[in-house]
């Protein structure tokens, strides 16, 4: 079953990269958006022309070589999905969803028993398999974020069909919310590579200092509002320009760096992956600011059993960022939880568990 699932990935991959589209300067904006299933503005802003600009005249009269529209076509072409992702995305987070809830620890084990709970290993091979299969095999497109991204972008007009792009964000958030967000967690190609430099086994003290949730959310929230007046022209005088175009991570799995700003993000983004728990997601990816949103709906979640609990803190010193302490202490509004699966093995009391979330349940005051 593995190895046709493999085959089938590899021929849609083929079949995806080896799309072409034949388009020459002696036709319009609005002739080539056709061909290449873009909008007339989406087109425009790709060539860095004035968003009123003639989408029906020849496109060598707006001073657009050859050599450009090449290059905007194979850009455009990049961002088409590659559909055997989704199953893809869905096999993940499902494989994830019963390692958490069934498979990661014994059903009446003692405390020794709970140790060996949770094996790193199954953790990894998922890991590797989103970064080498829905990372580097498929190529960027889709990806969660990009999920978020281009039903924003459609209600400027960047984006064609924008019922499509809110059901492949439905589907992006779904997957969030049966699992507390597995889809970043343990499916996303880029947060997965980012999880697997930070699990490298050196450099644990400076790891212990975690970066405050108040700062990260603070700076994810402020680049989610400045994207928003940039987007609608409140800033720079022009509708359409979308900043995260030019921090987009996943480009490295089209190895497509258009800008010195994406070939900086990466660096940046994976030398400090080593002593920060995913900075991209914590810091910079509007899908993980929607998710970390969304949370507060997850079916399945860590759960920790406050009567159990002795409060000692083990869990807190587990947990790669503040989300066990937001949980353990009851934040209102907790930080992200990845579901990494790190605390569930470590509490002395048996008190965390991943399990069906009981949303009647009585609060106590």
């Amino acid at each position: 079953m593995a190895v046709i699932v493999l085959l089938a990935v590899v021929i849609d991959s083929q079949h995806e990269t080896g799309v072409s589209v034949h388009v020459e300067t002696n036709m319009s904006i609005r002739q080539i958006a056709n061909k290449l299933a873009v909008t007339p503005k989406a087109l425009t802003r790709e060539f860095e022309l004035p968003m009123n600009a003639s989408n029906i005249t020849p496109l060598f009269l707006h001073g657009v070589t050859n050599e450009d529209l090449q290059r905007v076509v194979r850009h455009l072409l990049s961002h088409r999905d590659a559909t055997i992702k989704y199953y893809l995305y869905f096999v993940l987070v499902l494989w994830g969803l019963i390692f958490l809830v069934v498979l990661g620890r014994p059903t009446n084990g003692g405390k020794k028993e709970r140790k060996n709970s949770y094996p790193r290993s199954p953790y990894i091979v998922t890991l590797l398999v989103s970064v080498i299969t829905a990372g580097f095999l498929l190529g960027k497109s889709p990806n969660p974020m990009e999920g978020f991204v281009k039903v924003i972008k459609s209600i400027v007009g960047l984006d064609p069909d924008p019922y499509m792009k809110v059901i492949f964000l439905a589907f992006f958030l779904m997957l969030a919310i049966v699992g507390n967000k597995l889809i970043c967690g343990w499916a996303c190609p880029f947060g997965a590579l980012q999880e697997l430099i930070y699990t490298l086994p050196i450099l644990k003290k400076i790891k212990r200092k975690k970066p405050p949730f108040v700062l990260t959310n603070y700076i994810r929230i402020s680049l989610f509002v400045i994207m928003l007046l940039f987007l609608f022209g409140f800033i720079g005088g022009s509708i359409g320009t979308m900043l995260y175009h030019y921090v987009n991570p996943f480009n490295l799995f089209n190895w497509e760096f258009e800008t010195i700003s994406i070939i900086l993000t990466i660096i940046v983004v994976l030398i400090s992956s080593v002593i920060v728990y995913r900075p991209f997601c914590q810091f910079i990816c509007p899908f993980g600011l929607l998710s970390w949103i969304t949370e507060k709906f997850s079916i399945f979640r860590v759960v920790i059993d406050k009567d159990k609990c002795n409060f000692g803190g083990a869990c807190i010193k587990a947990c790669p960022s503040e989300a066990a302490k937001g949980l353990l202490y009851g934040d209102k509004l907790p930080p992200d939880c990845f579901s990494c699966a790190r605390c569930l093995n470590i509490c002395p009391e048996d008190a965390i568990r991943y399990k069906l979330y009981d949303f009647h349940r009585v609060k106590p005051n």
